[in-house]
């Protein structure tokens, strides 16, 4: 066993991880782990980068920007890698508040996003642009956007009117929908192939500390997919996402769809990382270093990623 827990930061608790805690495969494979919350990006890539997390659970848009883009948030990139793929966005959409029926509603209100330069705020945008709405930095966007920091903040701001949509997955979508919010799409329908969530080290030290993670996080996801931990995943769901049983029976559903839900192997789908990069390319024109960020060299990928 490690001489201390692996401080792992995420944004919601993690069903995944949570299982295989709860199933004896972290302890399998020498590991225990601390998940810490954090408020938002920034915050997560600023605990990485000064060595107060160990890993983290977070959008592969986030290691591309504090790998390679200067101009992020905190002004300063470090050696984050994209260790194992988790997830394929589960369930991630644009959902609009109670009482929206149609994307025109959101002509001329605010919407919500972790951060207005990040991976899901640009699925933001390319959805709402799919369905008629002029993004930020178009000259004349039709809606305006507010940073509310990670996906429990971003739904109850959604439920509380402190805005007229959002992206939501990973469960908290299906009790927004229950409580009367609408489903605008999805980002896979309007994107393609998807990268939801990723396991996340920086430098050397961090991934040899994490890759044991890594490894029981895939052979976890491996065994939901297979239908073998049913029962772990849906005791898991109600207790990490306050989620009922009907909604934690569509939640392990949705974890074991081939299209948006885990990831067996934790390989990376490099088809959809490059979804993801080119959503941020997209948005961030002028920073062509990204164009050969899936490069070997460039060192994004740990190689078992590749």
């Amino acid at each position: 066993m490690p001489n201390r827990p692996l401080s792992v930061g995420v944004f919601s608790p993690s069903v995944l991880l949570r299982v295989a805690r709860s199933v004896g495969l972290l302890q399998e494979h020498g590991v225990d782990v601390t998940e810490v919350e954090v408020e938002s990006a920034p915050d997560q890539f600023r605990d990485l980068l000064n060595g107060t997390l160990d890993a983290a659970f977070t959008s592969p848009d986030n290691v591309i920007a504090y790998r390679f883009t200067p101009d992020n948030p905190l002004g300063r990139t470090g050696d984050a890698r994209i260790m194992a793929a988790l997830d394929r966005g589960l369930g991630l959409g644009v959902y609009a508040r109670p009482g929206v029926t149609a994307a025109a509603q959101l002509r001329g209100t605010t919407v919500g996003v972790d951060a207005p330069g990040s991976g899901y705020a640009f699925g933001l945008y390319a959805v709402l642009e799919s369905l008629g709405l002029r993004p930020p930095g178009s000259g004349r966007p039709d809606y305006a956007v507010r940073p509310l920091g990670g996906t429990p903040r971003r739904l109850a701001a959604l439920l509380d009117g402190q805005c007229t949509a959002t992206v939501l997955g990973a469960g908290a979508e299906l009790r927004a929908q229950d409580a009367g919010a609408v489903r605008l799409a999805g980002l896979v329908e309007v994107c393609g192939r998807y990268l939801g969530t990723v396991l996340t080290a920086v430098g050397a030290h961090g991934v040899r500390a994490a890759r044991p993670l890594a490894e029981a996080l895939g052979t976890t996801a491996r065994l939901i997919v297979r239908g073998e931990l049913d029962a772990a995943v849906l005791r898991e769901s109600r207790a990490a996402l306050g989620l009922t049983a009907e909604q934690a029976a569509r939640h392990a559903a949705r974890l074991r769809d081939p299209d948006e839900g885990l990831v067996p192997d934790g390989t990376v789908d490099r088809r959809a990382l490059r979804t993801v990069l080119a959503l941020r390319m997209r948005h961030c024109p002028r920073d062509r270093s990204l164009a050969t960020a899936l490069e070997p060299e460039r060192g994004l990928l740990e190689p078992r990623s590749r």
